[in-house]
Order: structure tokens, then C-alpha cells, then sequence
């Protein structure tokens, strides 16, 4: 490709990045059909096949294009989300969430990194491999996902119950990150726990220890709980972790509350699963209930639960986007992340994914959230390669 032609079409990424970003979409709080129409208008207009994909209750939870190959192999998917991270504190903010502009070379407003500009390059992808599809093998998938800041991966779910989607062999999901491809992630196993207690007036002559205390020191016993180190022997490279993330109880200043919930949040490993996990808040929790004994004793309410993943570097198609960006001259190392992401999910259905390879950011999730442009051209042609290598190979 020429340098004109490259210039053109790093251009349109942006333009279709900053269409997106002009749309707010952020999860739970806006209506998704502003900017699924762009994407849709996009794809449209290139002759690009798509469809959306519905959630239980039939609202919309993402796009799927599908380009089958003209040959039998493999079918492989890139995914990114177009919903986003709420704003924060607009005030602190040094521009508009939903700008969209790109200032001395950075893509600016929330999704910007997360995930609206590696949308907009997988869509362009897409877009280049189509008039090639009859040479390749397999087929390839562009996930588009608007129900994933939700923490539910409504758009994920969707296209793996789809029957009529052919099953991908992997995924490259688009965090964003040029140092690192993201290979692994920690696990999670997450519960609400209630913690009881006779309620009364505040001001009453009898002692009791109310929920709000009783919780507080259910709290201590969970900071004070050991865990294992990272296990070398497992090749994981993380230790699991368990934080409290929340914590309710109680109203005004009179009453003495008979209820207080707290919710954990355990990352779990290949050597401390959900199971152990749940045997040591368990543990936790009977302590507290045999240490201050209350009438009714404490509840755990299991949430949701994640298995960690890991793909080694010769696993497709972690291997495919190494190899690729060593090719282009990038050291890029593969990184093993302490969040969950969609790739948590996938590894649950049996399915290898990489979980972030993209331009440089800043403010994920933050304030001030920006891209940085200068990169994309060399993380474009890095998916590129990647993807037509893998759909080359049968």
C-alpha cells in the first residue's frame, strides 16, 4: 500500500473513531441506537454484511460482521466494544467527554481508548480484507459489542449462543496497550454478603452489637485472610486477591440497623479457583458468626464467577499478534493482566483470546481519556498481518 493510500486510510479510522465518540454510549446510562447507527451507516455504506445481535429481554447488545472465506479452515474474531465507562467528574474534565477531537496527535473524549477507535479499526479491516475473501480460509468475525462496560458481556453472549454464527477457534479483543499483548487475565468469583442483627432505637438502655458493626469486623477478618503467593509452578504470574468493594447498611441516626451488606470481590488463579474462594469467605463468615453470634446468621450470596485464563506464546492467536508485531519491529511481551475482561468469558466457553494490543492511551476509565495517533498505522498493519495470517493457514 502506498504511503497516500496508508495516510487515507489511517484518516478514516479516525473520522469513524470520532463519529463514535461523539455519540455518548455509556453503559446503563444512554441510548445505544445513536451510535450503533453510525456503525451501521458505516458498514453499509462499504457493503460490509452485518447484523445486530439482542440481548434476553430483545434490546440491542451488539453488531456481528461475518466474512466467510472462499476456502474450509478456521473462523477467528477481532471484538470491540463501543459502549463506555461513565464520565466521572465532568468538572474535572479539561474538555468535553464527547469531543472527539484530536489535539497535538491525541484522539480525545471517553472511548477514545476503550474501545471506540479499535472499533473503528476493525471495522476498516474488515473492510480490506472483503474483496479478498475467496483466497482465504476460514472466515472472520467483528464483534461490536454495546453491553460490555455493563460487566454482563451481553454482546459476547449473544454471538456465542448464536447458533447461526460459526464458533471462532480465537479472538483479539481491542484493549488498547502497544507495549504488551495481554495473553491472561485473573479470574474472579464475587459475592454479596449480608450480616444481621436485632435492630432498635439507637438510644436504647440494652447493649447490642448492631449489623454495621457486626459487618465492620467481618471486614477485618477478610483483610486479615491469608492467601498464597503467585504460584511459579502453575507458569501464572499473579497471586489472587480479595477486596471489599462495598459496603451498606444502616439509615439516619436513630435506628440501629438489623442489616448490613458488604460485597468481595475475589481475582482468582489456576491455584486458588472460585472453590477456594468461596471456602475462605465461607470461613470468614463463620468465624464472624461464631465470634459475635447474632440471631439470624450471615447469608453469601454468590454473584458471578470467571475462570483465569492464560495462552502461551505459541497458542493462536496470541501467537499470530506476537509474531506479528515482532515482524513490524515492536518488543512487544506478553502480559498476563490482573482485571477480568471478556477473555474471562471466552476461556469459560473453551475459547483463546488476547485481551489488548493497541495505540498508547491515557485516562482509561478516568478523566481526560485520550489515544494516542501517532502508533495506529503500525498497530493497524499489526492486525492485519496477524488476521491474514491466520486466515491463510487453513
Amino acid at each position: 500500500m502506498s504511503e497516500k493510500s496508508q495516510q487515507a486510510r489511517t484518516a478514516s479510522v479516525v473520522e469513524l473513531a470520532r463519529e463514535l465518540i461523539r455519540r455518548p454510549s455509556r453503559a446503563g446510562i444512554d441510548d445505544y441506537e445513536p451510535v450503533l447507527g453510525v456503525l451501521e451507516g458505516w458498514l453499509a455504506a462499504h457493503g460490509l454484511p452485518h447484523r445486530r445481535l439482542d440481548g434476553a429481554a430483545g434490546e440491542p447488545v451488539g453488531l456481528l460482521v461475518e466474512i466467510p472465506g472462499g476456502k474450509l479452515g478456521k473462523w477467528w474474531a477481532l471484538d470491540a466494544c463501543v459502549d463506555t465507562a461513565a464520565f466521572g467528574d465532568e468538572t474535572a474534565w479539561s474538555f468535553p467527554p464527547t469531543s472527539g477531537d484530536v489535539v497535538d496527535g491525541w484522539l480525545r473524549g471517553r472511548g477514545a481508548a476503550d474501545s471506540k477507535l479499535a472499533a473503528a479499526m476493525f471495522c476498516h479491516l474488515a473492510a480490506d480484507l472483503m474483496p479478498h475473501a475467496e483466497v482465504l480460509h476460514g472466515g472472520i468475525a467483528v464483534l461490536l459489542d454495546v453491553d460490555e462496560h455493563t460487566g454482563t458481556f451481553g454482546g459476547a453472549r449473544a454471538y456465542l449462543a448464536d447458533e447461526t454464527a460459526p464458533r471462532p477457534a480465537g479472538v483479539m479483543i481491542g484493549y488498547p496497550g502497544l507495549e504488551e499483548v495481554v495473553v491472561g487475565g485473573r479470574g474472579l468469583w464475587r459475592a454479596t454478603l449480608a450480616v444481621h442483627a436485632p435492630s432498635g432505637h439507637s438510644g436504647s438502655a440494652r447493649s447490642t452489637v448492631n449489623a454495621i458493626s457486626r459487618a465492620a469486623h467481618l471486614v477485618r477478618l477478610l483483610d486479615a485472610a491469608e492467601l498464597p503467593g503467585a504460584d511459579g509452578a502453575s507458569g501464572f504470574p499473579l497471586p489472587p486477591k480479595l477486596s471489599v468493594t462495598a459496603f451498606h447498611g444502616g439509615q439516619g441516626f436513630s435506628v440501629s440497623p438489623g442489616r448490613c451488606e458488604l460485597n468481595v470481590d475475589v481475582r482468582t488463579t489456576p491455584a486458588f479457583d472460585a472453590h477456594d474462594a468461596e471456602t475462605l469467605i465461607r470461613k470468614a463468615v463463620a468465624e464472624l458468626d461464631a465470634e459475635l453470634p447474632a440471631p439470624t446468621p450471615s447469608e453469601i450470596t454468590p454473584v458471578a464467577s470467571w475462570p483465569p485464563f492464560r495462552l502461551e506464546e505459541d497458542e493462536q492467536p496470541a501467537a499470530a499478534l506476537l509474531n506479528a508485531a515482532a515482524e513490524a519491529g515492536l518488543a512487544a511481551t506478553a502480559k498476563t493482566a490482573g482485571p477480568s475482561n471478556i477473555g474471562n468469558l471466552l476461556a469459560g466457553e473453551g475459547i483463546p483470546a488476547t485481551a489488548g494490543f493497541g495505540v498508547p492511551y491515557e485516562g482509561l476509565h478516568g478523566i481526560d481519556e485520550r489515544a494516542h495517533l501517532a502508533e495506529l498505522p503500525t498497530v493497524y498493519a499489526i492486525y492485519q498481518r496477524a488476521v491474514l495470517n491466520l486466515l491463510q493457514t487453513g
